[in-house]
């Protein structure tokens, strides 16, 4: 299976970045993917919480969503929308971060709300609290599909080694970790990260990203690292997009999931401890 890793500067006007990935899309399927990846927050990267309001929508009647599930089934290819940002019907008011596995059909094959709230000081001129507009999902997914098993996670997720763990051990051989990166943390951590949750695991790592500086027309403008990553199960960084976005390919061999466990048969070797 050859997987496209779509790397973007999304803005916070949701139809101009649809178009943005539609063009992407067919960029990707020309050069012969059929495994499509976008990255996290793919329709409106936004720090206003009241253009949120104005701009996102539910998931039945998102525009974004409806498109690109016409996309997938046009170009006839698998697609992985990293995550839309998609208002709920919780009494809080607050939206999910949620991942979409899209099928040649154009059908919603799984979905995932992210996890783990981005609730940091990076500096102190950089400061997120993710979970006053989002709330956190409660629930890890492997998606079936006919050419792999997928543990669907979402940026900040990566810091959290004991999810993947359970993704993999429940049978995933790819997983997904679509991101909007601070650049700050991005430039410490982010291949250290990537390729750790793949070592641990004997996952391919498929991380489509954000990328540059995001203009806002209400809110704060943002700045993302880029460097979307394909990782290896043995740890090896298949692919870097650099900073500019674009499309970029990799080829996915899944023998070698198999053969990087069979080396290191970590995943089946947990034991119980007693805590310190």
């Amino acid at each position: 299976m050859r997987a496209a890793l779509l790397q973007m500067t999304s803005t916070d006007i949701p139809a101009e970045n649809l178009e943005t990935v539609k063009a992407m899309m067919a960029e990707a399927v020309r050069g012969g993917a059929g495994f499509v990846l976008t990255p996290e927050v793919t329709n409106c990267l936004s720090g206003s919480r009241t253009h949120q309001k104005d701009v996102l929508c539910h998931e039945e009647n998102d525009p974004t969503l409806a498109a690109l599930r016409d996309e997938a089934a046009r170009h006839g290819v698998w697609l992985l929308l990293g995550s839309l940002g998609v208002k709920t019907h919780d009494n809080d008011g607050r939206f999910a971060n949620r991942q979409f596995l899209i099928s040649p059909q154009g059908e919603v094959a799984a979905r995932y709300d992210k996890i783990h709230m981005f609730d940091v000081e990076v500096t102190p001129e950089e400061t997120y609290r993710e979970s006053d507009g989002y709330r956190p999902g409660t629930k890890a997914v492997v998606a079936e599909t006919p050419f792999a098993r997928i543990g669907m996670t979402i940026c900040y997720d990566v810091r959290f080694p004991h999810l993947h763990r359970a993704l993999a051990q429940g049978g995933a051989q790819i997983l997904t970790v679509p991101a909007a990166f601070s650049y700050v943390t991005g430039a410490a951590h982010w291949h250290s990260l990537l390729r750790a949750r793949a070592i641990e695991t004997g996952c391919f790592v498929l991380a489509p990203a954000q990328t540059g500086k995001h203009s806002a027309s209400r809110g704060p403008s943002r700045k993302t690292y880029g460097h979307s990553l394909a990782v290896a199960p043995w740890g090896e960084v298949l692919a870097d997009a650099g900073q500019e976005p674009g499309v970029t390919y990799v080829d996915l061999d899944l023998e070698k999931v198999a053969e990087a466990r069979k080396r290191v048969p970590s995943l089946t070797h947990d034991r119980e401890f007693d805590g310190p």
